[in-house]
């Protein structure tokens, strides 16, 4: 079926899971009216997950990412920028 190897990068991979889910975060506390920058850099900060609506499952998505890899995305993201 395939004629060649298929290398997979896990990093990308984990870096599009963490984006989708910070994107449905962002939707979710949209939706209910809150500020979604505040309320992530809150639960960034704080590590509180009360910033978070449960919203759209909102709270259990965020909990699931690693706060210092998000930091660290989000700051080689804004420096590349």
């Amino acid at each position: 079926m395939f004629d060649s190897t298929i290398k997979f990068n896990i990093a990308d991979e984990r870096h599009r899971a963490m984006k989708a889910a910070l994107t449905e975060v962002y939707s979710a506390l949209v939706e209910k009216g809150y500020n979604p920058i505040n309320q992530i850099v809150g639960y960034i900060l704080s590590e509180d997950p009360t910033y978070i609506t449960n919203h759209k499952n909102a709270r259990t998505l965020i909990c699931k990412i690693d706060r210092d890899e998000l930091l660290q995305e989000l700051v080689r993201h804004y420096l590349q920028d």
